[in-house]
């Protein structure tokens, strides 16, 4: 087969959190997914959940073992080494999530932690629904700290309302917690670092409240920071008249955009980075000369397109019109 990779799918890495429901389930067909499914990890080279593909010919492969074989054939020339940079995920949070922070790159070493700049995009959220991002105005080391140690936190918080469609950009060194009722499309650097600084109060299943990471988060916290707002995707250009393609979030780590698709939207992989697609409500299909059947990817499934796999046509199974959440590097 040499280097002429075919895309993959890969099985779902559920994480079963105290805070997470039951949408991911219910909603994207997942009857294998826990009974409080907090996270589903989409794609991942992460050894904390890491991907492997679900059938075809590299069936049962593990995807870091794969960057090893393939390397840039896979990855693209854009990635910044062998191994996969970026971690794709879904979020259902039935109750909201810590306040926490991650390391940046500038600051990840002090902690010897991972550093993970991530994005939001809602994919449902009740009317009314907040997230935090980012701390008020006047708020430094010392006002956070006696904040922390009084339990006061929350007052502390810039809030944002979750609005499905729109998204939040989330930099290294942020405070943030994503609010109750949030199912999340994220995209993160590959990193499972985080230090929780206050969890409202809450117990983990052994009635003891869970570990914080106080110092640590201290560290990692980037003071000059501040307030983050949602952004609204924005138009790019689609070959095919009727599509519509919108950028959510571009930045150094990634670029995540929307594609409304019609008809078939014809694209090329010319060796510069992979594409991971997930279908948020209809089935989708890749048709390449490459393939002697269309690559079906099933709705509420992800699909990793390899970087050297060539042109190709992506869109709505048998033309159908579909939602396509695109992820590259």
């Amino acid at each position: 087969m040499g280097e002429a990779l075919p895309p993959f799918l890969f099985r779902p890495v559920y994480k079963e959190y105290l805070w997470g429901g039951t949408r991911i389930s219910a909603r994207f067909g997942r009857a294998d997914a826990p009974a409080t499914c907090g996270e589903s990890w989409e794609a991942s080279g992460h050894p904390d959940g890491m991907s492997v593909v679900d059938g075809g010919p590299f069936d049962g492969r593990a995807l870091d073992s794969l960057c090893a074989e393939f390397g840039a054939a896979l990855l693209g020339r854009n990635a910044p080494g062998a191994k996969f940079p970026v971690l794709v995920k879904i979020i259902d949070a039935r109750d909201r999530l810590s306040v926490q922070v991650h390391p940046n790159d500038g600051n990840a070493a002090r902690t010897h932690g991972e550093p993970k700049t991530e994005m939001w995009y809602f994919l449902d959220a009740p009317d009314g629904a907040v997230v935090c991002a980012g701390l008020k105005k006047g708020v430094g080391p010392r006002i956070f700290s006696d904040a922390v140690k009084q339990g006061t936190v929350s007052s502390l918080l810039n809030a944002v309302p979750a609005v499905p469609g729109k998204a939040l950009f989330i930099p290294g060194g942020l405070v943030h917690a994503i609010g109750d009722g949030c199912l999340v499309f994220e995209v993160q650097q590959s990193s499972n670092t985080t230090y929780r600084v206050y969890d409202w109060g809450r117990v983990g299943a052994d009635g003891k409240p869970r570990e914080l990471h106080v110092a640590q988060a201290m560290e990692t916290i980037d003071w000059k920071l501040g307030a983050m707002e949602l952004s609204t995707p924005f138009p790019m250009p689609a070959a095919v008249a009727g599509n519509v393609r919108e950028r959510v979030v571009r930045c150094e780590y990634f670029t995540m955009e929307r594609w409304t698709l019609r008809a078939p939207e014809p694209a090329v992989a010319d060796g510069a980075s992979f594409r991971v697609l997930f279908a948020p409500g209809e089935p989708l299909e890749i048709r390449s000369p490459a393939l002697a059947e269309p690559f079906a990817v099933p709705a509420g499934r992800s699909c990793l397109v390899p970087a050297s796999f060539g042109p190709y046509e992506f869109g709505g199974a048998g033309g159908s019109p579909a939602v396509a959440l695109s992820v590259e590097i």
